[in-house]
């Protein structure tokens, strides 16, 4: 138990529990990043009884955590939590019955659960029990926390942002240079702090050719929250002898093609650790995008990455699947012989495709302007 000098507010303790949910995201399987926090008041100061958020591979939830460390404790204590408790019996019981079962007296909650299993059923079993429930409490805030989620449930893709880094005159590299610089230390740090929150890092296959990237998390401590790597490529043409693939047995890579690849080559991959996955082409002969990104959410992929070149990006953005796009802008031109990336205008080519910026930070010398669709935002609203 902690006990804080002064009485903390029901908006202090939600705050803490939305953070503390953050810690895992990326890293909770198919189940939502979720917070909790068990606290007393008194008329001076508050106890934090205990806190808990859901652990890696998705158990146990939130909820659970917190009450084991409250232990008896719980009774007659409030509950904030993130996410509506879970109502249905899975690989566990209840999160809403283990609050019934440990005597907490009030639930404050932020956002409700548009899964069908629960959608409302776990407020009503706490109801139900004779436990005040109140909802909404900084729900725009968890509303984001948890977009991967709520996307993968509402509308059985991934929430998909996507990453590129530009120079001051619009490029992303240099023609014959792999993986040339375009931001500095502190840009590529934040990025790999993106990589350990996403489910999947997505890449198409000209980048693979290019670059040769790992794109694992090269963070101090971090370094196991690599997640999977997903390539694009659809007539098989990711070389056995790249990074991705070499390194295929220690972080997974999952490679999307089409029928164009050989069945030789796709044997090939899988004997290095790949899994393969054949994926219907558009009429362009390339990977469905739309088909992708369902594939990926049937597999439990809540929040993907994508890790763009001009190809990957402007597919993305013409087929409108961005939901949030991660522009780094660089301090220092390329010049002669540079590859474009967004054109001659990224921001009207943003903005066409919906995405409004919404704020700019920076990062060492560059600069990180970070633009969200807010449809895509409203859209995982599934109120019952």
């Amino acid at each position: 138990m902690q006990q804080v000098s002064q009485a903390l507010t029901d908006h202090q303790l939600m705050d803490l529990a939305l953070r503390l949910g953050a810690r895992f995201a990326g890293a909770t399987g198919d189940n939502p990043a979720v917070g909790c926090v068990i606290a007393r008041h008194h008329p001076n100061h508050t106890d934090i009884l205990g806190i808990g958020w859901t652990q890696q591979g998705g158990r146990p939830h939130a909820e659970r955590v917190a009450l084991a460390e409250a232990g008896a404790a719980a009774r007659g204590a409030i509950a904030y939590v993130t996410l509506e408790p879970c109502s249905h019996h899975g690989r566990s019981s209840p999160c809403a019955e283990a609050l019934i079962e440990a005597g907490i007296a009030r639930v404050v909650c932020a956002h409700p659960d548009p899964d069908p299993r629960v959608s409302g059923l776990g407020f009503a079993m706490l109801r139900e029990a004779g436990i005040l429930v109140e909802t909404g409490l900084l729900e725009p805030v968890a509303h984001r926390n948890l977009a991967g989620f709520l996307s993968r449930i509402t509308r059985g893709t991934p929430w998909l942002e996507a990453k590129m880094a530009l120079s001051p005159d619009g490029m992303i590299g240099k023609q014959g240079v792999g993986n040339y610089p375009i931001t500095g230390v502190e840009a590529k740090r934040h990025t790999h702090a993106m990589r350990a929150r996403a489910d999947a890092i997505l890449v198409g296959v000209e980048t693979v050719l290019v670059d040769n990237p790992s794109l694992t998390v090269r963070l101090p401590g971090l370094e196991h929250r690599s997640p999977l790597r997903v390539i694009l490529d659809s007539k098989g043409r990711t070389p056995e002898t790249s990074a991705l693939v070499h390194g295929a047995r220690d972080v997974p890579v999952m490679i999307l093609t089409t029928g164009a690849i050989s069945t030789e080559k796709a044997l090939l991959l899988e004997d290095h650790g790949c899994t393969v996955h054949l994926v219907e082409a558009d009429k362009e002969g390339r990977v469905d995008l739309d088909a992708a990104l369902r594939l990926l959410g049937d597999r439990g992929i809540n929040r993907l990455f994508a890790e763009t070149g001009a190809k990957l990006a402007e597919a993305l953005l013409t087929g409108a699947f961005v939901d949030e796009f991660h522009l780094y802008r660089g301090s220092k031109t390329v010049g002669e012989h540079g590859l474009k990336g967004l054109g001659d205008d990224p921001d009207a080519m943003l903005q066409a495709a919906g995405l409004s910026l919404e704020r700019t930070k920076h990062a060492g010398t560059d600069r990180l302007q970070t633009y969200v669709r807010a449809a895509s935002l409203s859209a995982l609203y599934q109120r019952k």
